[in-house]
């Protein structure tokens, strides 16, 4: 059985273009371009539909990377997982968290510990009328698959946190749709978010057996009992695929991290976010002081009913800020005052990602 070392590596950035970071590590051998496996960031967008800080932040890395890699700048994607998460709001600051993988000596068995891992996959272009349908559900299942394959986990009980970068319809998408006397699921650009993240949601829930039964298009954003504890979706105009990063423990990895998650019940469970942390040995005080915490994963939702723990909220009726801003700078505010600083992974919409109001929150540590 093959074997391989993972490393995880977080970059500040000053703007959605800025890879001075992830280029002064190259430039000092820090990373080897070729092993990079997939890049997380969160942009200072409004994470919504006209967000292009998305595509300009994987633009400006496919460019910076294309000579390293000796291929065009297009082919990049190809090679490299981007997931790009639009919205810094409160003290969200921000970021990329870089995946690089390569071969380790040794072989895997049932006497090593788990170590941290993960693997890529990506499904194929949907039309405009198959987003927020049964074929993206179906389509997430067979990447998530292949993903946990290409990490190595065979498991799903090892696979704690399933990141999907999925597409969003568009005026001209939807229109498309209508000339070939098609239907797309909504006609409105904002709402196929929603539908898009949480079919994709529900197709990681189904590829980890989290859901029993089939899962029908007909429950998508109307059966909340139904979500998965561990995914997490974030939708783009950039693409017309899913992109999809599994990441988790598996013996055959020798990487010296590893990756545990808690489900957040609401928008203040703290107590989820103790238990991450604890699920790779670390407590408070350690999340704050020690170099062991490498980055904090979650999703953030404003409770659907309008309350948490029976206090009303206004997130929903705002009319100058969307509610899912809201709630990542709440979620965010929490996670940076228990992790000691606000470059962590917050993106909003958590539509069948963790149950309503709340999300999964998956911590990467040095074992």
């Amino acid at each position: 059985m093959r074997t391989m070392s993972i490393d995880v590596i977080r970059i500040p950035t000053k703007g959605p273009g800025d890879v001075s970071g992830l280029m002064e590590l190259i430039a000092a051998r820090k990373i080897a371009p070729s092993s990079i496996l997939a890049v997380l960031g969160k942009t200072e967008g409004n994470g919504g539909v006209n967000d292009f800080t998305r595509e300009y932040a994987v633009t400006a890395l496919c460019e910076a990377l294309s000579p390293h890699l000796g291929l065009a700048a297009r082919a990049v994607e190809g090679k490299i997982a981007f997931v790009m998460s639009g919205g810094t709001e409160g003290v969200l600051s921000p970021h990329l968290t870089v995946f690089a993988r390569s071969s380790a000596e040794g072989r895997g068995g049932d006497g090593q510990d788990k170590r941290l891992s993960i693997g890529i996959a990506q499904t194929r272009d949907f039309l405009p009328e198959e987003i927020g349908r049964q074929v993206q559900i179906e389509e997430t299942v067979k990447a998530v698959h292949q993903a946990m394959g290409d990490a190595g986990i065979d498991d799903p009980r090892d696979v704690h946190f399933v990141q999907i970068k999925c597409p969003l319809l568009t005026i001209e998408r939807i229109e498309a749709a209508l000339t070939r006397g098609t239907k797309t699921v909504t006609a409105s650009a904002y709402t196929s978010m929603g539908y898009s993240r949480g079919a994709s949601a529900l197709g990681v829930a189904k590829a980890l057996g989290e859901v029993d039964g089939d899962v029908d298009e007909s429950q998508l954003l109307k059966n909340w009992d139904l979500f998965s504890s561990v995914a997490s979706s974030s939708a783009g105009i950039e693409l017309m695929h899913n992109v999809v990063i599994a990441m988790g423990n598996s013996r055959l990895s020798r990487s010296p991290f590893v990756i545990g998650h808690a489900v957040m019940r609401d928008s203040i469970d703290l107590s989820a976010v103790i238990a991450a942390l604890k699920s790779v040995g670390l407590g408070f005080a350690d999340a704050r002081a020690s170099d062991r915490l490498v980055n904090i994963f979650a999703k953030a939702e404003a409770s659907p009913d309008g309350c948490v723990r029976g206090f009303r909220h206004t997130m929903l009726d705002d009319s100058d800020v969307g509610a899912t801003r809201h709630a990542r700078a709440a979620v965010g505010g929490l996670i940076g005052g228990l992790s000691g600083t606000g470059a962590v992974y917050v993106s909003g919409g958590a539509e069948h990602q963790g149950p309503p109001g709340g999300g999964p929150v998956a911590v990467i540590a040095r074992a």
